[in-house]
This record gives C-alpha cells, sequence and structure tokens, in this order.
C-alpha cells in the first residue's frame, strides 16, 4: 500500500455538521466526508483490493467506494486529518494477514493438576451432603 498516491487519490466533501459550535454550525460545513475509491486506486495491488473487498464487505458502496466521516471538532482541517488517519489505519488493519493457528495439545501434567482439581472439588461437595440412611 503506498500511503502518498492513496491520499493523493482520496476525495473530500464539506458538510454542515451537527455538535458543538453553536451558530457556528449552522454556517460553515465542518464535517468532512472522505470517499475512496477502491477499484480505481492505483495505490494498492489488486490482491490488496481483493482482501480489502473481503473484509470490508459491509463498509464498501456498490461502486466500489469506501466512506468515512468526522465532525468531532469545529475545524473542518482538523477533520480533515481525524479521517484520513482514521481511513489509513482501517485500510492497514484490514490488510494484515493473521497468522495461521498452530494447534497445541495441553501437557500431560496439567491434565493431571486439572483431573486432580476436580477430584478434590467433586469429593468437598459430596462431603457436604447429608448422610445416607438405609
Amino acid at each position: 500500500m503506498n500511503t502518498e498516491i492513496l491520499i493523493s487519490e482520496l476525495n473530500f466533501k464539506g458538510i454542515r455538521s451537527s455538535g458543538p459550535g453553536g451558530q457556528h454550525v449552522n454556517k460553515t460545513a465542518s464535517k468532512v466526508e472522505v470517499s475512496f475509491d477502491l477499484e480505481n486506486s492505483h495505490a494498492l495491488s489488486e490482491t490488496e483490493k481483493e482482501r480489502l473487498r473481503n473484509k470490508l464487505a459491509s463498509k464498501i458502496t456498490s461502486e466500489g467506494i469506501i466512506m468515512l466521516q468526522c465532525g468531532e471538532t469545529r475545524s473542518q482541517h482538523r477533520n480533515k486529518s481525524i479521517v484520513i488517519e482514521r481511513l489509513l489505519v482501517l485500510l492497514q488493519q484490514n490488510l494484515k494477514v493473521a497468522k495461521p493457528r498452530k494447534k497445541t495439545k495441553p501437557s500431560k501434567g496439567a491434565i493431571e493438576r486439572r483431573l486432580k482439581s476436580k477430584k478434590q472439588n467433586a469429593l468437598k461437595k459430596s462431603n457436604r451432603r447429608p448422610p445416607k440412611i438405609d
């Protein structure tokens, strides 16, 4: 993933934001919406695109565009940097290849300790019962 090319491919849109700011939010477009065209990106290889399509299927539109918004602060510039950082983190986390899990078995000592503690608990609970009268 080439970050510089990816950032140059992003499309930004300013939207009127809700939240803190009072009258200010009614006049300015401080919320930022970023859209990233996954299908036509030159920053990602085909294998990376395929991995992202599979992992981010719920976040991708039918046209293959990933959209994120940020309206946390009153500043459009800060919102823009926050949303870029979020997008990069989202892509980096979903491009990681998970290591295959190695199957392991508990050691014989661990199995013996578990069975011994189970027997002790069973004995403790059986001692709590009233004696059987025949």
